[in-house]
């Protein structure tokens, strides 16, 4: 007797929800790959290499892509760096204060700060502060406006990173330390803000990343030859050799730097969701 007879429905064979996953990965994968040999073969890459990939005019970029551009972006990002995480801490704790006054400044620094384009920071430092202050030379020349820019801008987030990260912290610590005879100061200093770092390193790794990214707004300011970072000099070069390649080596220098931090960043992460685990 048939299962038609015995009032049961037939056996309809389908696909397995894992069956159904794997057709549309594998429909995404052709379709992503089908794209890439399109753009392949519709691009030019002659007219791509002689624009962007000259080896005799990237021959001519070095040394002095590395041991000036190169060098020169980096301090102009670890001095902002320092700038901003000393200024972020001070506006981080004035933003936890119980002093009204200090949390009203903090909060109204954050709002401008974070709401204003880094390039309006350079220009401001660069034209307004001369303005307003004849005659009066910011510590360190080119080195110190990058810094104090840059780090303007990089304390209004840290700051918010790093109240984030002390309010993480679990209470009891406070109120261990004070039981054992510490000050609030001295309880937030040794006991607090160490394990709030240990919490908010990787996106302060990434704030790093950023500020290396953001170091390119130091031509506004007018440097030299000698205080030229990556971008300036590679559209310098650009500029003389009627050429794209600098532009391109002054990319993958970039990459050499922001590359290695992403992966330091990633792996900071792991680490401490397995810690959390």
């Amino acid at each position: 007797m048939s299962d038609t007879k015995l009032g049961t429905a037939p056996h309809r064979k389908g696909l397995t929800r894992r069956q159904k996953r794997r057709l549309s990965r594998g429909i995404q994968y052709a379709v992503f790959l089908a794209a890439v040999i399109a753009f392949a073969v519709s691009a030019d890459w002659d007219r791509l290499q002689n624009q962007f990939a000259q080896a005799d005019i990237a021959d001519q970029m070095f040394p002095d892509v590395i041991t000036l551009a190169l060098k020169n972006t980096v301090l102009y990002t670890v001095s902002g760096f320092v700038v901003g995480l000393l200024l972020g801490m001070v506006i981080a704790l004035m933003r936890l204060s119980s002093v009204g006054p200090y949390r009203w400044f903090a909060g109204v620094y954050i709002e401008i700060f974070r709401g204003l384009p880094a390039l309006l920071i350079f220009i401001f430092i660069g034209v307004a502060v001369p303005l307003a202050f004849p005659g009066t030379e910011i510590i360190g020349g080119t080195y110190g406006k990058v810094a104090l820019a840059l780090g303007l801008v990089a304390a209004a987030y840290m700051a918010e990173t790093i109240r984030a990260g002390i309010q993480a912290v679990p209470k009891g610590q406070m109120e261990a330390a004070r039981s054992l005879g510490f000050s609030p100061a001295r309880a937030m200093i040794s006991i607090i803000i160490p394990q709030a770092f240990r919490i908010i390193l990787p996106p302060l790794t990434n704030e790093l990343v950023l500020l290396f990214k953001d170091s390119s707004l130091v031509l506004f300011l007018g440097v030299t030859l000698e205080e030229r970072e990556l971008s300036k000099y590679g559209r310098d070069l650009a500029s003389t050799t009627a050429n794209s390649t600098p532009i391109l080596v002054a990319g993958l220098c970039y990459l050499l730097v922001t590359i290695p931090l992403g992966f330091v960043v990633r792996r900071m992460e792991a680490k401490a969701q397995e810690a959390v685990k």
